[in-house]
């Protein structure tokens, strides 16, 4: 059993940054490919980064590639999701997840946080 909990979202405008923390309990922690997925008001949740067990191996959404970093720190049992030059549409709540499979639908992740609201204005 894994539970996860985020932190750091917040109101930015256009052009800033924000990082994201996700503290996760359970020993099992480290086996788990970890993720972000993100929820815009009338939209459906889409995927957005996960890193794999390792730390090593990431996968990003084409939408935030080069702009956003995913990381972990398997010691301290978190995952990060630093955003840079942030945009008004990625204004969403942003949720943590986690699961065994490295992939990019929601069904592939078996747990999640609470989510937490990132706003942009623009």
């Amino acid at each position: 059993q894994v539970q996860l909990v985020e932190s750091g979202g917040g109101l930015v405008q256009a052009g800033g940054s924000l990082r994201l923390s996700c503290a996760a309990s359970g020993r099992t922690f480290s086996i788990y490919t970890l993720g972000w997925f993100r929820q815009a008001p009338g939209k459906e949740r889409e995927f957005v980064a996960a890193v794999k067990a390792s730390g090593r191996t990431t996968n990003y959404a084409d939408s935030v590639k080069d702009r956003f970093t995913v990381s972990r720190d398997n010691a301290k049992n978190t995952v990060y999701l630093q955003m840079n030059t942030l945009k008004p549409e990625d204004t969403a709540v942003y949720y943590c997840v986690a699961g065994i499979r490295f992939g990019v639908q929601a069904n592939e992740y078996t747990y999640w946080g609470q989510g937490t609201q990132v706003t942009v204005s623009s």
